[in-house]
């Protein structure tokens, strides 16, 4: 994709690098393209489709800044949409973007939603412009 992956715009540290911020009606453009994206992935399909790793890097943006969701390596299919509750073995995902109950079964069952619960980290990192977790909390 030409403007690469939505990583490259939202972080605020980069600010010495050669790709220009973008203004909040960009950004807001963006995250519903992006929302446009899950429901699609969702409900659209005649298979849902759970992306399980839904974060900026995996956000890719064409030339008129319109996103992109990639990187399936860990999506699961439900073959009915009448199933909205899947089973896990291992927690898939990205560190600050896991929803807990794909990684605590305490918390109910995984699901698409699972999928809202990234989107909405990543929009926190879309608007505050700086990451979730920083690598002090990941040691």
């Amino acid at each position: 994709m030409p403007n690469g992956s939505l990583e490259l715009f939202i972080y605020k540290e980069k600010e010495s690098s050669l790709t220009p911020p973008l203004g909040s009606e960009k950004l807001y453009l963006i995250a519903v393209g992006i929302a446009r994206g899950l429901e699609y992935l969702h409900h659209g399909c005649n298979t849902r489709i759970l992306h399980f790793d839904i974060k900026p890097h995996n956000i890719l943006l064409d030339e008129d800044f319109c996103p992109k969701i990639s990187d399936f390596g860990m999506a699961k299919l439900c073959p009915t949409r009448d199933v909205s509750v899947v089973s896990m073995v291992g927690a898939p995902g990205t560190i600050g973007y896991i929803a807990p109950e794909v990684y605590c079964r305490n918390f109910g069952g995984v699901s698409h939603k699972s999928d809202v619960y990234s989107y909405g980290m990543m929009v926190f990192e879309m608007i505050g412009g700086r990451k979730t977790l920083t690598q002090k909390w990941r040691t």
